[in-house]
């Protein structure tokens, strides 16, 4: 008979598991630099951190992404999620 105890703990070790598969794949998709960009932007926006990572991960899986990610890459893949428009005032 499986406790609810035993469900929560197998449940966290697939967790535990899922996440550092997540960091394995990441660690050979990503430069040293792209890899702390990543991190700081995990920081402050943890939602655009993971759905960075999970498209990062399906790219790689598909096989369209064959060399690591450098860090001015990513920061276009992080402009191009965010869709941010860029506005420049200039007074006169």
């Amino acid at each position: 008979m499986v406790t609810q105890l035993d469900q929560m703990k197998m449940q966290q070790e697939q967790m535990k598991m899922v996440e550092e598969m997540k960091r394995k794949l990441l660690g050979e998709c990503l430069t040293k630099e792209a890899r702390e960009r990543l991190a700081n932007v995990r920081i402050a926006n943890p939602q655009l951190a993971e759905q960075v990572e999970l498209y990062l991960i399906q790219v790689r899986q598909q096989g369209q992404l064959t060399e690591p990610l450098s860090g001015d890459k990513l920061k276009d893949l992080l402009k191009t999620l965010t869709k941010k428009r860029e506005i420049k005032i200039t007074r006169r």
